[in-house]
């Protein structure tokens, strides 16, 4: 097998399929959950901030933990058994409402378990990538990944709107159970797995030790370092925006669910855009420019959401949703390769654990935040206040090493040994 075609590996092949089925399963229920918190229960924008908050808050309650126990486990088995927990979850909330027993504190307790399950599934598959493609198929391996999430965002989103508009929310999380199950039947199809810390080792060092070995590799590094700021802060810019877009569309706007869906599939359409760009721009102006120059030009274009409103403003506000996002695809190939690239095997899933605390913390800040702005200084602040984090977030990236990386590096830092 040639290093550089990582789809023919049948391994990598089930984990893409894995990763559409799981994206599409996330981008259904993240049109689904708030509308049928806005529309079934009559949600305001605090109760949404908090619903978007607390899907991600288990980042910061087990993030780190989950790497080092990542590092120990069979990383196949971990994948499976989130697939099929965040499937039982979500096929609660349509059978509470049929029931007529669903409530906001049924919507918090699902999406907070389900937290849970999306932290040991993102850091394993992640984990789990390098010794199925091998660290040379990594770039190609990560565009691929991102496309087809990029397609599972178009399609998960736009079909989101669209079956809520048809079923009603609680309805569609159907099928957001189903695909999150089809995900996990998937993955059995992974013959090659691994668990990076060799069994003789996995009691000796205790689990606060193995977690702190992640966080100083994460943050010794000016590279991985940098790396980290950038995308924390424009994760919490980013969910300070998305968090008060359904109330926006809904209420402010007053347009429909599909029209919600349509424009978060316009996200989804950036996303490819951005991870296809990816490599052609990197090999033309390197890896470090790209990452570096590339968020100077692209990420203010965030300062544009804030201006949405009905007509011309609306395709305005698209537009530099679009341009933004299609920044966030091209750092989810360059930066998570070169993390990855950076990494020794024993640390991945603490140096992943570590950069999904606090990537994905940020998100839980952010949606927090954002709630409690448009309950006590109106919508549109929170909008402005995410879109100008979103708008300034590659400045960490500029000012680091990271910009004068031309190739991506060929050996693993410092010449660390675990």
């Amino acid at each position: 097998m040639r290093s550089d075609s990582p789809r023919r590996t049948p391994d990598f092949r089930a984990l893409l399929t894995s990763f559409v089925l799981s994206q599409l399963a996330t981008n259904i229920s993240y049109v689904a959950v708030p509308l049928a918190a806005v529309e079934a229960l009559g949600a305001g924008p605090g109760q949404v901030g908090a619903l978007a908050s607390l899907s991600s808050v288990a980042f910061l309650l087990i993030g780190l933990p989950a790497g080092a126990w990542v590092d120990r486990l069979d990383h196949r088995r971990i994948l499976i058994a989130a697939d099929l927990c965040r499937a039982l979850l979500f096929a609660t909330l349509p059978l509470a409402w049929w029931l007529d027993v669903l409530t906001l504190g049924h919507l918090y307790a699902i999406v907070l378990l389900n937290g849970c399950a999306t932290v040991f599934f993102d850091v394993g598959s992640q984990s789990v990538l390098p010794s199925i493609v091998g660290r040379d198929g990594l770039i190609r391996a990560n565009t691929d990944i991102n496309t087809l999430l990029a397609l599972g965002n178009m399609a998960g989103r736009s079909a989101g709107g669209a079956l809520v508009a048809l079923l009603t929310a609680p309805v569609t999380l159907v099928v957001t159970a189903g695909a999150y199950l089809a995900s996990g039947l998937r993955l059995t199809g992974i013959r090659r797995t691994a668990r990076a810390t060799p069994p003789g080792r996995t009691g000796a060092v205790p689990l606060r030790a193995q977690i702190g070995e992640g966080v100083r590799h994460v943050f010794g590094s000016g590279h991985l370092r940098a790396l980290a700021l950038s995308a924390t802060l424009v994760n919490l810019g980013s969910a300070m925006v998305t968090a008060m877009l359904p109330i926006v569309f809904v209420r402010e706007l007053g347009l429909s669910s599909a029209a919600f869906g349509l424009f978060g599939a316009v996200g989804g359409v950036a996303v490819l855009c951005g991870a296809r760009s990816a490599r052609p721009l990197a090999g033309r102006f390197g890896y470090g420019r790209t990452l570096a120059v590339g968020g100077l030009y692209l990420a203010p274009a965030g300062l544009l959401v804030p201006l949405i409103d009905r007509g011309p403003w609306l395709l305005l506000a698209g537009a530099g949703w679009f341009t933004y996002i299609f920044k966030m695809g091209m750092d989810n190939v360059l930066g998570v390769t070169l993390r990855q690239r950076m990494t020794p095997d024993a640390l991945l899933g603490r140096m992943i654990a570590t950069f999904r605390f606090l990537l994905t913390g940020a998100l839980a800040v952010g949606a927090g935040l954002s709630g409690l702005l448009g309950e006590l200084a109106g919508v549109q602040t929170a909008l402005w206040v995410g879109g100008a984090l979103v708008s300034t977030s590659f400045l960490p990236v500029l000012l680091s090493p990271v910009r004068t990386l031309r190739e991506l590096p060929d050996q693993q830092p410092h010449g660390e040994k675990v």
